[in-house]
């Protein structure tokens, strides 16, 4: 081991080389990793706000208004079947443009595609641990509402006012999808 590694293959400190050097290399490159973090989830919710005003035009003025490349960017073409899990629940939290619950978010399954909910044995199970994947992504954060239970709602650019809306439902009773 005289070529500077220890006993498990990795390298140890030795005299022939700075380790200040290197220790300053590992600062820098921490802070650009911190920088490019930072920059992707500003990008991640800047494209959070374009596909909810496509989304918003296309259901105020119908899905002619957008071509076959949009339809597929804002995962609205399906190809004559039920999306996936997944893409569902990006679709009914974006359609929101509120917090919903994973009850919340069963209760749309239910009224739009019971089928795909059906496939899946506890729906709330499979809901929470989809929204929890949308967030380690950067597509949802998750908010508390005053009686402490979590929701989440899409990430995208908005006003402080929006962001920090954290009421489950929408005051009506009735929930909408």
């Amino acid at each position: 081991m005289e070529n500077g590694q220890n006993g498990k293959g990795t390298i140890r400190p030795s005299d022939s080389y700075d380790v200040g050097h290197v220790q300053e290399v590992i600062r820098q490159v921490h802070g650009e990793l911190r920088g490019l973090m930072q920059q992707r989830a500003d990008v991640v919710k800047r494209i959070g706000t374009v596909k909810q005003t496509i989304t918003g035009l296309a259901n105020l003025f119908g899905e002619g208004v957008l071509n076959e490349e949009l339809m597929e960017l804002v995962d609205r073409k399906n190809g004559g079947r039920h999306p996936g899990f997944t893409k569902a629940c990006r679709m009914i939290l974006m359609e929101a443009g509120r917090p919903m619950s994973a009850r919340d978010i069963c209760e749309c399954f239910q009224q739009k595609m019971p089928s795909l909910l059906a496939r899946h044995k506890d729906p709330m199970v499979s809901v929470t641990t989809v929204l929890n994947r949308l967030v380690d992504y950067g597509e949802a954060q998750a908010v508390f509402s005053g009686n402490g239970r979590r929701a989440w709602l899409w990430a995208a650019e908005s006003s402080s006012s929006a962001r920090s809306e954290s009421a489950v439902g929408n005051g009506t009773g009735r929930l909408r999808c």
